[in-house]
């Protein structure tokens, strides 16, 4: 099938600047964590890229270890762009990479070294058939590696020219002060800074997002439905087929408890006070913060992509409906 972007791709879509640089990003942003690897439908998949950028989403957000099997999302998402995205279409998007999990066996595998990092691009970009990524995060901090060569490495991959800009992603706020710190002493300043928030995980609120302010850093959230516990799929239980009834997921039998339950049924009604879904509600809840650039959404399916993309035509909050959603986190 030849693929035609849709020529209004960019009326609905909110675009926000990303800390103190000239970048801008969709407001929402797509994740390819699951659903892209080898074990799932390639097709379905092409089909959620091509409904997620005529909908305005520019940004597409990969690691090296993404599938499964780790490498897989890049692949497919490689064979997409070459098939799809020809012409001058690569210079509408906003590709991001990372390195910092395992990859490959053996100690330059994993974590921080300089070593690693630049491997792993220089694999990630034959995978994606690429001559750069537009972001490229450092996944997680290394303690057994100087900050100053995690970021160093960095640094060298957008002299390069592998990289445009550069992020960090699972650091704490003095990890990320430290390595911002490293980053603007060689020139290279930190773009953007990718952590775990949603309503049920909120640790980014005790410092991180401040320091993310002063420094004029952006902010991309993951797992902003809390692995789907924030949606209606958990009201009655676990349903067979969901993330949580399978061994392997990140979302647990036991994270699913009575009282987040509980928690979950009474926003789910806030959420239908305020003409929304669960999940509308709980993105719109992350972007209603300014730090705030742009949350990371995962996708199965056209329709899914499409109702958390209905968010955005939402995202006021009164201080009732904050003071009430407050009220049920306690």
């Amino acid at each position: 099938m030849h693929y035609a972007p849709a020529a209004d791709r960019y009326n609905n879509m909110t675009y926000n600047r990303c800390g103190k640089s000239g970048l801008q990003l969709p407001a929402v942003s797509l994740g390819l964590w699951h659903n892209f690897g080898s074990v799932d439908n390639f097709e379905n998949g092409r089909s959620i890229i091509h409904n997620a950028f005529d909908k305005g989403i520019t940004h597409f957000d990969l690691a090296n270890n993404y599938g499964p099997l780790p490498g897989s999302a890049e692949e497919n998402f490689g064979r997409i762009l070459k098939q799809d995205f020809t012409g001058h279409l690569r210079d509408e998007l906003i590709i991001s990479s990372k390195a910092g999990y395992t990859m490959w066996p053996g100690p330059y595998g994993d974590w921080g070294s300089r070593k690693y990092l630049i491997s792993s691009l220089d694999q990630s970009l034959r995978r994606m058939q690429l001559e750069y990524v537009d972001i490229f995060y450092s996944h997680r901090p290394d303690p057994a590696t100087p900050i100053e060569e995690t970021m160093g490495a960095l640094h060298s991959i957008v002299q390069q020219g592998k990289a445009l800009y550069v992020g960090l992603s699972n650091y704490n706020a003095e990890q990320t002060k430290a390595a911002v710190e490293v980053l603007k002493s060689l020139g290279t300043p930190c773009l953007i800074h990718q952590p775990k928030y949603s309503m049920f995980e909120r640790w980014i609120e005790g410092g991180l997002l401040d320091v993310l302010e002063a420094n004029g850093v952006g902010c991309i959230p993951f797992s902003p439905l809390a692995q789907g516990l924030l949606t209606d799929r958990y009201l009655n239980g676990i349903p067979a087929g969901s993330r949580a009834s399978k061994p392997s997921g990140f979302l647990q039998e036991g994270d699913v408890t009575p009282e987040r339950i509980e928690k979950v049924k009474k926003l789910n009604v806030l959420a239908q006070q305020r003409g929304q879904s669960l999940a509308q509600m709980a993105l719109a809840w992350i972007l209603k913060d300014k730090r705030i650039t742009t949350v990371l959404i995962g996708a199965s399916s056209v329709a899914q992509l499409d109702n958390n993309l209905d968010t955005l035509k939402n995202t006021a909050f009164s201080k009732e409906e904050l003071d009430a959603i407050e009220a049920i986190l306690k």
